[in-house]
């Protein structure tokens, strides 16, 4: 049992490799969209016919156009940096659905729901343009694919330590200790890093579709007031705090904005 452990662990991190296009860096991902899509499609699905879809409104609409500027700005960057066909398999669609949480997300494939209570937030459809940039990133960059392989190597981490350690005791303190230090030391902070990878891809692509990079900061600013300051620490959190995310994106505005200008992209709503 021992030795299929390792063997997998092995074959996985040797197989694990895929480059995000965006940044040319290799992420952890041994999971296709052949298997991973049809699920998320068929969760979303699911997910739209037991809340309420809000369409042929004004809102409505701006998401659907904003969703549509944004995915077509990305498939521009993509073919432009040798990436034709990238997006063959995505099947995207934006919803708009009647709830007061203050959240937006997207499934992997391209599916994304916006919630009414992030609106009041966002205020104009630049500030939707900032959520639904950092919402089309996560897809584009398979962050749903790279959780699931780092939650399949954390759980072949905890079976190793427990078929290695014999004694009862110590592999209750083994799972203990493996339980927090794995989720601390690693999870969290690999999905704090799904977070500011988005924030960087969604601010470029958002700029190449013509919405002003430099909002951003202030979207994010209207976020912090929101949440009137209760957020817990970062170290803690899947996400960056809320001033790490304001500095980072006033730092790379300038640069989002000179990426849209290789695409004649000069002027921004």
């Amino acid at each position: 049992m021992k030795k299929i452990v390792l063997i997998a662990l092995v074959f996985i991190g040797v197989s694990s490799c895929k480059v995000n296009p965006f940044t040319g860096q290799k992420t952890l991902n041994f999971y296709s969209n052949s298997q991973v899509f049809p699920s998320a499609f068929a969760q979303y699905d699911q997910f739209l016919t037991e809340n309420r879809v809000i369409t042929g409104t004004a809102d409505a609409q701006k998401i659907t156009r904003v969703g549509q500027r944004i995915s077509s700005a990305a498939e521009r960057w993509l073919t432009a940096n040798g990436h034709p066909g990238y997006l063959k398999d995505y099947k995207w669609e934006y919803n708009l659905v009647n709830d007061e949480t203050v959240n937006a997300w997207c499934m992997p494939g391209g599916k994304i729901v916006f919630y009414t209570g992030i609106l009041p937030i966002t205020q104009s459809e630049t500030g939707i343009a900032v959520v639904m940039g950092h919402e089309v990133a996560h897809a584009l960059a398979d962050h749903g694919a790279q959780r699931m392989s780092a939650g399949t190597l954390q759980q072949l981490g905890a079976v190793a330590g427990n078929i290695a350690i014999q004694d009862e005791q110590k592999r209750n303190l083994f799972n203990q200790a493996y339980g927090i230090g794995s989720q601390v030391g690693v999870m969290l902070p690999f999905s704090r890093g799904h977070e500011t990878e988005a924030d960087l891809i969604g601010l470029q692509i958002m700029a190449i579709a013509g919405y002003d990079p430099y909002e951003a900061a202030e979207l994010w600013k209207r976020m912090k007031a929101n949440s009137g300051g209760e957020t817990p620490p970062e170290f803690m959190s899947t996400h960056p705090s809320n001033d790490t995310r304001i500095n980072n994106l006033t730092a790379w505005a300038p640069d989002a904005a000179a990426e849209a200008a290789k695409f004649g992209v000069t002027k921004f709503k």
